[in-house]
């Protein structure tokens, strides 16, 4: 894979979801997806790919209630491929357990799409190689285009074991309240830049890549965040080159009005819609 996801990039290291019931999520996102569990408790489990890194954090509150409509919050958090043979194993592994599912090529990407069991989305994807993403005044180019699933299944023919070790958090998806006021704090908080406007929504990266971080209107302009007990994204991790990188990032923040408090070594804010983001190094 390209260097889209190692510093001085900053790119998403880590989601954290809440679930209705932890052992049936955790049973989900093994066989499903195809996990590890790397920590568990009582009421959550951290979940890797190559047994050391944290990618999945899943959580039940005590009082957890279901997912809640129109609001912000999640809408999907999006699992990276190292190889389109690694997405056609896993192809094949979904229509072998009939696990419901949608799919899209979108130029720069091929990905299919999936709801956990408590309706948290997931997007699983690998990347065409970035010297065939088109580019345009600043914007890449991209749509959602029906998927080649033949092609695709035709790229492997091996058996599915899970993720690979290399599974990346390629991106997360947010939906949001306000675009204006999302656009000042992702770009002259966080540093991010847009690099695709459509629909109600801007797609914004660091380092030339497609998309670290989505961010749509379609759950209604003005929706309210989620209660903190309902199912849907506690929090994600922005990982920074270094102290000096987040330091500036926590000063544009504070520039902008935005609250940054400090939790242990990492440093915690919330974008103007509530989602929450722990900004580490």
């Amino acid at each position: 894979m390209e260097k889209f996801h190692q510093k001085p990039i900053t790119f998403v290291g880590e989601v954290s979801i809440n679930v209705m019931e932890l052992e049936n999520a955790i049973k989900f996102y093994q066989e499903i997806i195809g996990f590890q569990v790397l920590e568990q408790t009582e009421r959550k489990a951290v979940l890797t790919t190559d047994g050391k890194t944290p990618l999945l954090t899943l959580e039940q509150p005590a009082d957890v209630i279901p997912k809640e409509g129109r609001t912000s919050g999640l809408y999907h958090f999006a699992l990276l491929l190292p190889t389109r043979a690694d997405l056609s194993v896993f192809l094949r592994h979904l229509l072998q357990t009939g696990y419901q599912f949608g799919a899209s090529d979108h130029y720069v990407s091929e990905a299919l799409y999936i709801s956990d069991p408590d309706g948290n989305g997931i997007e699983v994807y690998w990347d065409r190689p970035s010297s065939e993403w088109t580019w345009s005044n600043g914007e890449v180019a991209m749509a959602t285009e029906p998927l080649d699933g033949e092609s695709l299944l035709a790229e492997s023919h091996a058996e599915w074991s899970g993720l690979p070790a290399d599974t990346l958090m390629g991106h997360i998806h947010l939906h949001v309240a306000n675009l204006q006021k999302t656009d000042e704090f992702y770009m002259k908080g966080l540093g991010f830049t847009v690099v695709n406007r459509f629909g109600g929504a801007l797609f914004t990266s660091t380092g030339g890549y497609h998309h670290h971080i989505g961010l749509n209107t379609w759950n209604g302009v003005g929706v309210p965040a989620p209660q903190k007990n309902s199912v849907g994204l506690n929090w994600y991790t922005l990982i920074y080159a270094d102290e000096e990188a987040r330091n500036k990032v926590i000063e544009q923040l504070q520039q902008i009005g935005a609250v940054v408090k400090q939790e242990n070594d990492m440093y915690v804010t919330a974008d103007p819609s509530g989602n929450e983001i722990h900004l580490v190094i």
